[in-house]
C-alpha cells in the first residue's frame, strides 16, 4: 500500500504509523506513507488555510488554494492516483472497502478534513469521500489511520500468519469468536474445556457457534446479510433453543 496524506497535524499520524503492525510493514515496504503538511501549501505571511463561509454560518471552511497547489504537486511525478476526501458526508468505510482498497494499484492520496468542511471546488479533485462512521471527530487524520491500518493489515507478508486477517472479525461476514489463554482458570473463570479437547471439528463448531451468538446480539444485522450454511442454521436453531 503506498499513500500521501495531507494534513495540519502530521506529526499525529507519525507516532502511530511508527508502531507495531504498521512500522513493521514499512520495515518491508509493504507500506509507504508520506505525510505532507497543508499549511506548507499556503500563501500569505501566516500560512492561512481557512476562511469564513460565504452566506454567513458558523464555523471555518477549508480554502481551496492550499489542496489544489498540495494535489499538484503530488501530482508532478505522474504517478496514478486515488484521491479520497475524508468526511463524514463520505461513503462508509467497512471491511469489503479495505478488501478493495487492498487491491488498489494506484497511490492513495488522503485529504484530512477539519473545521466546518473543504471548499467545495475541492471536490472536483477527489475520486471518493469517505466516513468512518456516523458521528463527528476532530479531524481526518484519525480515519486516515483506520483506513491505512485496516488496509494494510489485508496486505499479504504485513501480518506474518495469513490466516490472522482471514480470521478478524467482518473478514467472513460475522462478528469474532472468543479467545483464551493462559492460566487455565483465572479468579474462577474457566476456559471452555472443547478449547483442550484436541478435536479440531468440534473446536471449529463451537467457535462458530460462539460468533453467530455473538453477532446476533451484537449485530443483528450483519446476520440478516449473511449467507448462511446449513450447518449455520443448525447452530443458530441451537442458539435460539437454548433461550428458552
Amino acid at each position: 500500500m503506498k499513500c500521501d496524506v495531507l494534513t495540519l497535524f502530521p506529526e499525529v499520524l507519525e507516532a502511530y504509523l511508527n508502531e507495531s503492525i504498521l512500522k513493521r510493514a514499512c520495515e518491508k515496504d509493504l507500506l509507504e506513507t508520506r505525510l505532507y503538511n497543508i499549511r506548507d501549501f499556503a500563501t500569505g505571511p501566516h500560512r492561512t488555510v481557512d476562511d469564513s463561509p460565504y452566506g454567513g454560518g458558523a464555523g471555518m471552511v477549508f480554502k481551496p488554494e492550499p489542496l489544489f497547489s498540495a494535489l499538484d504537486f503530488l501530482r508532478d511525478d505522474g504517478e496514478p492516483r486515488k484521491v479520497i476526501l475524508l468526511s463524514p458526508q463520505g461513503r462508509p468505510f467497512n471491511q469489503a472497502t479495505a478488501e478493495d482498497y487492498s487491491r488498489e494499484t494506484r497511490r492513495f492520496v488522503f485529504i484530512c478534513g477539519r473545521y466546518e468542511g473543504v471548499d467545495e471546488r475541492v471536490m472536483t479533485l477527489v475520486d471518493e469521500e469517505v466516513s468512518i462512521g456516523d458521528y463527528v471527530i476532530t479531524g481526518g487524520e484519525l480515519a486516515a489511520l483506520v483506513i491505512i491500518d485496516a488496509v494494510t493489515r489485508l496486505v499479504p507478508g504485513a501480518l506474518g500468519d495469513e490466516k490472522s486477517a482471514e480470521e478478524d472479525s467482518f473478514s467472513r461476514g460475522l462478528l469474532d469468536y472468543p479467545h483464551y489463554t493462559r492460566p487455565r482458570e483465572f479468579r474462577g473463570m474457566k476456559v471452555p474445556e472443547v478449547l483442550f479437547s484436541g478435536n479440531h471439528r468440534q473446536i471449529y463448531l463451537w467457535r462458530r457457534r460462539e460468533a453467530l451468538r455473538k453477532t446476533v446480539e451484537m449485530r443483528p444485522d450483519l446476520i440478516e446479510k449473511f449467507d448462511l450454511s446449513d450447518t449455520d442454521k443448525k447452530l443458530l436453531k441451537e442458539i435460539e433453543e437454548e433461550k428458552v
